[in-house]
Parts: structure tokens; sequence; C-alpha cells
């Protein structure tokens, strides 16, 4: 793979003591393609910040978490397979979704050094299909997968007002979890 060499000249430039850093941890992780442009929007956006991708086996989870929490300069962190139903473990606080899922995919740093987590997977999904034209509201969902994103991404669908959602999985006690959970909001 090529490397963008303009990219990588100006983040070079920019990197400082004061960049703020936040990473992505996964198992395997040599598949995420978001660091570069999660720092390039942040950069466009004037934040000083960089992604740094960490492959962290789920037996070491804890570890990380111990890990990063004396450094001051990490902000958050991006949670993806197989972590994010157990990073919830590390937030002190959630939103109404990473509740209700017991899942998270972000984390950012409260005031006080504790962890709030939340769960975007499923919103910026329903606002893709929105934004493709499609709107859910009194459709009918197929959902294949119900991990962490999976479920999120059911979530969305029923809060954004689905007719009917049908959830395969190849673990049939996460589908049925899963479904359960959807049933109880009506």
């Amino acid at each position: 793979m090529a490397q963008d060499t303009t990219f990588s000249a100006s983040l070079d430039a920019a990197l400082s003591g004061a960049t703020r850093v936040y990473f992505i941890v996964g198992d395997p992780i040599a598949q995420v393609r978001s660091p570069s442009g999660v720092t390039a929007a942040m950069r466009a956006k004037g934040v000083d910040a960089i992604v740094i991708p960490a492959q962290v086996a789920p037996s070491d989870l804890d570890a990380f978490f111990a890990g990063v929490a004396p450094m001051q300069n990490c902000d958050g962190v991006i949670i993806t397979v197989p972590h994010k139903f157990a990073a919830t473990a590390f937030c002190r606080s959630l939103t109404k979704e990473g509740a209700f899922l017991g899942a998270v995919n972000m984390l950012r740093r409260n005031a006080d050094g504790s962890w709030h987590g939340g769960a975007s997977d499923g919103v910026a999904m329903v606002a893709a299909l929105r934004d493709a034209g499609c709107q859910p509201q009194g459709r009918r969902a197929l959902l294949i997968g119900a991990g962490g994103a999976g479920s999120a991404i059911g979530h969305a669908l029923v809060e954004a007002g689905v007719a009917s959602l049908d959830i395969r999985d190849f673990d049939a006690g996460r589908t049925t979890a899963l479904a359960s959970r959807l049933a109880a909001l009506g």
C-alpha cells in the first residue's frame, strides 16, 4: 500500500508534546483504516491530535486501560472488535445507547480522569441510510450480526421506527439476547 507522503509530512511537522493522543483498540487491528482519516479530520478542524492503532488481545484489555489511565494527554479510545462489550467495564458513565446495549465503540476522558462510553455505530448507519435516501421508518429490515456494531445498528433501526427487524447471527444466543433487548423497546 502506498503511503500518502503529503499527509505524513504534514503530520510529522505538526506533532509535538502538546499533541493529544487517541487510540483505536482491537484484535486484530491491521484491517482498520480509520487512524489516518480520523487524524486528518481532527487536524482539518484545528485539533492537534493523532489516532494510534493498538492491537490488544482480550486477555490484555485490563492492562491496556491500566497503561493509558495515567497518560494525561490521552483524551479518548476508539473500540473495535472484539472489545465493544468488554470496554463498558472501564466506563464510569455511559450514553443511553451504551447503557442499553452494554457495548461501546468510543470512550472519552472525563475531567476527573474516568471514561465516558458511547455507541455511535447504529446512529451513524441510520444517518448514512437517510443520506442515501432510505427512510427506515415503517420499513422491514434484516440485520446480519448481533455483535457490538450489529447491536448498535439494531437499536438505532428500532429507534428510527422500522416496522420489523429480523436478526441473524452465527451465535444463536447472541441473536436471542439482542432480539429480547430490542423487543423490550416495543
